[in-house]
């Protein structure tokens, strides 16, 4: 009979092993040494949202992880796996399965559902929700918003925005500078002056609500605690604003963990702190099926998360850090027909550009410099090789065809047959020959997709620290809210 009790005990704790939250054994990422507290506030909140991510983007990351140095058939976990507590949540929306990352983040914020595209309102777009972050200010701890992608895109705003569109970029932007909140970073403001740029610049707002606006390097390390509100915008910008992927980053360029840490460094206070960092290009690169990319960005957001980690190992009593996703992005899975029950991993590892990079740095000034009717792929076979790692002469007879014909799609020399209704299908919209290579470098992987849009498969969520119990089991993505709340003691209205 005490065997049953105790095995019951541990299923009502959700996912986590023995050694849940609730006892004194050092547990969070592994060996990390953090201690779980037993009762009192968290004082200190991470919230890490790896947007597009789910089990197949952690999974990939961590089977890579191994196959880079090893051929042993084994994973190498990541410092949130290693997490005490897991648990699984549910991501549809007010109108659907399939969720967007505003209604997505929208419901992890505010605890409502709404509808895709719509940001802290609900369906009928005229009621607005609170915030976990702007509860946690209105009780006297301080908020730090950080991502890889535009701070006006849809999970960054989804924390202290209401609209209802995420397309309102400008009045996200306004909503930004009157927030209040004492750090912001990462990628650039869109659409700071309007979309016709004929509005009153919302950075300009923001400077004259006393917030300090960095856009170097320089200005970034110069940052020291008691600077006041800071937006930090990244001083290398890639594809829409954002920061670059990291398989795109140059030494000495500033890194999703440097974000984090500063940000620590800023927050830190007696009164404590709610920091949400967001891995946001993760979902970018699955909406392009980059696996390269998105698998880097997965490893990015993960030494953000050795930041708090580090910072909990001082505060063991009083910190908590969740992590999870907002929905999973492009269907990504480990196997592929072409190579049934074998994945190669390795190869990966040859590729050394994303598509944006491979986009911007190789095609896009080949097609500037050279006539449609010049063109030969031959003239690019070995920048393909350098990004990709593939070596066209060794391709299938059915690959090399492929490429030839997605080569011909990018260059204009489209085949007299048309081939419009398959342009997605085929390519997603984006450059034909990119995606192809991306394509072939998956596949020869075992690395398969089934979309280029967000699926509707629950995504998993970890939790470390005080209260990290909770976030055990299976629940929905509304509970996250409910389930922070609870654990700053905060009262929602």
């Amino acid at each position: 009979m005490k065997k049953i009790i105790g095995l019951l005990a541990v299923l009502a704790l959700g996912f986590q092993p023995l050694f849940g939250a609730g006892v004194k054994e050092s547990q969070g990422g592994g060996n990390t040494g953090v201690a779980l507290a037993e009762s009192g506030r968290a004082k200190y909140v991470f919230l890490f949202i790896g947007d597009g991510m789910a089990m197949a983007q952690i999974s990939a990351a961590e089977v890579f992880s191994t196959a880079r140095s090893s051929k042993d058939v084994a994973v190498t976990r990541l410092e949130f796996t290693r997490f005490p507590v897991a648990g699984l949540t549910t991501t549809y929306d007010a109108g659907t399965f399939i969720t967007d990352s505003a209604s997505a983040g929208t419901a992890i914020a505010t605890g409502n559902k709404t509808l895709s595209g719509v940001i802290n309102m609900d369906v009928g777009k005229t009621k607005r929700f609170k915030t976990i972050a702007e509860y946690a200010h209105e009780a006297g701890m301080k908020v730090g918003i950080v991502s890889s992608v535009t701070l006006n895109h849809a999970t960054p705003a989804s924390f202290y925005a209401k609209v209802p569109s995420r397309n309102d970029y400008y009045d996200i932007a306004v909503q930004l500078a009157g927030s209040g909140f004492e750090y912001f970073g990462g990628g650039l403001i869109d659409q700071r002056t309007g979309k016709n740029k004929d509005q009153t610049d919302a950075v300009e707002m923001a400077k004259k609500a006393g917030y300090t606006y960095i856009d170097t390097n320089e200005g970034f390390h110069a940052l020291k605690a008691g600077a006041g509100k800071v937006i930090a915008v990244n001083a290398v910008i890639q594809d829409s604003g954002s920061m670059p992927y990291e398989i795109d980053r140059k030494p000495g360029g500033l890194s999703l963990a440097d974000y984090t840490r500063k940000g620590i460094e800023l927050l830190d206070n007696p009164a404590g702190f709610f920091f949400m960092v967001e891995g946001g290009k993760v979902d970018w690169a699955c909406h392009a099926n980059d696996a390269g990319a998105a698998i880097g960005d997965v490893l990015s957001l993960d030494a953000a998360i050795r930041e708090a980690l580090e910072f909990a190992r001082r505060h063991p009593q009083e910190t908590l850090i969740v992590v999870t996703g907002d929905h999973e992005t492009g269907g990504l899975t480990i196997g592929f027909a072409g190579t049934q029950y074998n994945t190669f991993f390795d190869k990966v590892a040859l590729q050394k550009r994303s598509y944006v990079a491979f986009d911007s740095d190789v095609l896009k000034p080949y097609k500037a410099r050279v006539p449609q009717d010049s063109a030969k792929l031959e003239d690019l076979l070995q920048a393909i090789q350098e990004s990709f790692g593939i070596d066209f002469n060794a391709l299938s007879d059915v690959q090399k065809e492929q490429v030839r014909f997605a080569f011909q799609r990018s260059m204009g020399n489209e085949p007299q047959r048309s081939f419009a209704e398959d342009q997605y299908l085929l390519y997603g919209g984006y450059e034909p020959l990119t995606v192809k290579l991306t394509q072939v470098m998956n596949q020869t992987a075992g690395i398969g997709w089934t979309s280029y849009a967000h699926t509707g498969v629950p995504v998993s969520t970890f939790a470390s620290g005080v209260h990290a119990e909770t976030f055990g089991g299976y629940y929905d993505n509304t509970d996250l809210f409910h389930k922070l709340a609870d654990a700053m003691n905060i009262k929602v209205q």
